[in-house]
């Protein structure tokens, strides 16, 4: 595929993810800290926000799977969720003085709607454009490098701005100005493709929504993939959601937190070529267990920590890093083969639905994740900015190291004999 053609598919990402890092790492802080909401309100509330895109990614995917029109079935969603986001971002990440728990449960919430219309048809396009087993992985390696690059840039900015209430709005600006940029650029290089012959076209040939759902849940690819991409995103949510807490009250190294944000996803992002490299040569779900019980031995070392190691936790940072840049790479592509082989079995458009599933357990594994490790460290009795006794700072690493090592593994387990490698998609004609 042309590296022009994949950088306009990858552009949006760069904004997209430029809302992740601040999402489920710095809101929470500004709400607890600087509008005193509390610990256990913000997290019981991201947990209801999550169980709202349970039924709005789904819902968005099938709507795509069956969006006719000019202007394809993907890029017309992609598009109107532009105005949804840059308008929920602002009120979420500027409120005003008085915002308090209703105002953020409210504007999360419209964020959440955007990103559901976006993600989930565009990763759905992402599938489409990419027509064999290794372009999938070009595809999916391009847009989480500009993921990994749009997190970066949401750190810069957060830094720039000053952190708090001043980052969050460098941030709202940045999303604001960047996104409708990157999606027209998108929408006029990358072709939207028809279904090919002999998929549902029309919508009265597509099963209905919940025959749909029931499907899926009898694809045994897709249930094993999707079981370990929720375990390992719960791993990933809880050191993402709680790291800010960890660096300030573990560490005590509260002005080392962005520049140590900085280094782990730069090297994620330096990782992506060698992992795409690998993947030419190893079966990507192998690879990818590889890659998450090297994070987990690296990782063990955080339970050990505490205040000052900030070189020895900038070591941990950098090491695992690198795994992350697999995290990002080989499970979508995964994915994409189940898709691919699923539209060659059956003869069924379902990209969207497939990924709207992802999206659902993408979110829920994090929302869900740090929504429970924030009732964990307010049972514990830990205090967002304040003193903390050595029982919630063990809890609080506990959570930050411990409980991702476990979930991690349980992962690996997962996937490791999964069965839809290059061979069996060489069968069906989907390679």
């Amino acid at each position: 595929m042309p590296v022009s053609l994949l950088a306009a598919y990858a552009a949006p990402a760069l904004f997209l993810a430029a809302l992740y890092l601040p999402l489920f790492t710095y809101v929470t802080p500004f709400y607890a800290e600087e509008r005193g909401v509390g610990l256990a309100a913000l997290g019981a509330a991201w947990i209801a926000i999550r169980l709202f895109d349970a039924f709005s990614d789904p819902v968005v995917g099938w709507l795509s799977d069956r969006t006719p029109g000019r202007f394809g079935r993907r890029r017309v969603w992609l598009a109107a969720s532009v105005p949804v986001i840059a308008l929920g971002v602002w009120q979420a990440f500027v409120p005003p003085e008085d915002a308090g728990l209703g105002h953020a449960v409210l504007w999360l919430t419209v964020v959440t709607l955007g990103w559901s219309m976006a993600q989930t048809p565009y990763a759905a396009w992402g599938a489409e454009v990419a027509q064999d087993y290794r372009a999938r992985t070009a595809v999916t390696a391009w847009r989480e490098a500009l993921v990994l690059a749009g997190t970066v840039l949401s750190t810069v900015l957060y830094v720039a701005g000053g952190e708090g209430a001043g980052g969050l709005a460098y941030v709202a600006v940045g999303v604001a100005i960047g996104l409708p940029l990157a999606v027209a650029l998108s929408a006029w290089r990358v072709p939207d493709p028809e279904r090919p012959a002999g998929v549902a076209r029309a919508a009265g040939e597509a099963p209905g929504f919940r025959a749909l759902l029931s499907a899926l849940g009898a694809n045994r690819h897709f249930r094993r993939l999707i079981g370990a991409w929720l375990a390992n995103g719960a791993a990933n949510a809880l050191p993402a959601s709680l790291f800010i807490f960890f660096v300030e009250a573990r560490l005590g190294a509260e002005d080392a937190a962005g520049l140590l944000f900085l280094l782990y996803f730069l090297t994620a992002v330096l990782g992506i070529p060698f992992w795409y490299w690998a993947a030419g040569r190893v079966e990507k779900h192998r690879l990818w267990g590889y890659a998450m019980l090297y994070a987990c031995a690296i990782f063990a070392a955080a339970l050990f920590l505490g205040e000052g190691d900030v070189i020895a936790f900038g070591v941990i940072t950098v090491l695992t890093g690198l795994a992350f840049g697999a995290d990002l790479v080989l499970p979508p592509a995964i994915q994409a083969d189940v898709v691919a082989a699923d539209r060659a079995e059956t003869g069924a458009e379902r990209a969207g639905i497939f990924f709207a599933l992802w999206q659902v357990a993408t979110k829920a594994s994090l929302a869900v994740a740090s929504g429970l490790a924030y009732l964990a460290l307010d049972f514990a009795g830990f205090m967002a900015g304040g003193p903390n006794d050595e029982s919630a700072l063990l809890a609080l690493a506990l959570l930050y190291a411990g409980a991702p090592i476990l979930l991690k593994l349980l992962a690996v387990a997962l996937i490791w004999r999964f069965e839809l490698g290059r061979d069996r998609l060489n069968a069906l004609g989907a390679a």
